[in-house]
């Protein structure tokens, strides 16, 4: 799908919260059908999906922790997906620098930094060392609803 300036208008609008179709169309002085179609495509391509997102710091007991993983590999990109998959894992970034991969992973309440890494990390076999890095105040980090469940 090509990203055009209406395609980016259309994003950024939805990225400031709930609106309705009809209200974003009259917005941007577009037919609603054309917002519609547009979410649409951009939701089944992959490139857009829409969330609840919240602020850790208001959910009591939740924190987040960004890690810098060393790999025994060079084979970033597999690994880095299957660690995509482990529990509490956020996001992961095959970057540059001192570290293979970097994690946004979330935290709460009988889920913590120990047992994230001996119940969860552990399973990926590949990583040689670890370094954690606990967010103690955050500005802009928002992470899924659904990472803030029991």
């Amino acid at each position: 799908m090509k990203i055009d300036d209406l395609t980016i208008a259309i994003i950024q609008n939805l990225r400031k919260g709930r609106i309705r179709f009809k209200e974003l169309a009259d917005k941007l002085s577009i037919a609603e059908g054309t917002v519609r179609s547009r979410v649409r495509k951009l939701e089944s391509e992959g490139i857009l999906e829409i969330t609840g997102m919240v602020n850790p710091e208001l959910i009591p007991d939740h924190s987040v922790v960004y890690i810098g993983v060393k790999l025994k590999t060079i084979d970033l990109v597999s690994i880095g997906e299957a660690v995509s998959r482990v529990k509490g894992v956020i996001s992961v970034g095959v970057v540059t620098g001192r570290y293979d991969l970097i994690m946004t992973v979330a935290l709460k309440k009988g889920f913590g930094l120990l047992e994230f890494y001996t119940e969860e990390l552990s399973s990926v076999k590949e990583i040689q060392s670890v370094e954690a890095f606990v967010v103690y105040k955050a500005f802009n980090i928002k992470i899924p609803g659904d990472q803030c469940g029991n």
